[in-house]
């Protein structure tokens, strides 16, 4: 098995609605995304998948998002922009943007950093 990855950054400002904390108030992260593509063959160059295609989609995805107020976004206007729920979120776009351009490649997880010490990972 073979893994790639490549990631991008933004900053952003989110609430966490209905949470018991000093989440609940408006506040910002610089957050971090890492895509994780995996498969079990190389194309007939030797490569899995191009990181310059992989960095062009991400970047596209989290220059949506940067400095933004992620509430105010749909689908965060109602659901709750978390970082397991961005983590899905980016990984649902990421598959839209590359559907037919994997190969026998797929999307293996999409990780978001709220902070050098937090994450949350989504596997589909």
């Amino acid at each position: 098995m073979f893994e790639v990855s490549v990631e991008a950054a933004f900053a952003a400002a989110h609430r966490l609605r209905g949470y018991q904390g000093k989440c609940e108030a408006l506040h910002g992260h610089n957050y971090r995304v890492r895509l994780v593509v995996s498969g079990e063959e190389l194309d007939q160059i030797g490569l899995l998948q191009d990181f310059t295609l992989l960095k062009k989609v991400l970047r596209g995805i989290t220059e949506s998002l940067d400095h933004k107020y992620l509430n105010e976004l749909a689908p965060f206007d109602k659901l709750n922009p978390s970082a397991e729920n961005l983590a899905r979120f980016i990984h649902g776009e990421m598959a839209k943007q590359l559907a037919g351009q994997m190969g026998d490649a797929s999307l293996a997880s999409v990780t978001v950093w709220e902070t050098d010490t937090a994450s949350a990972t989504y596997k589909p």
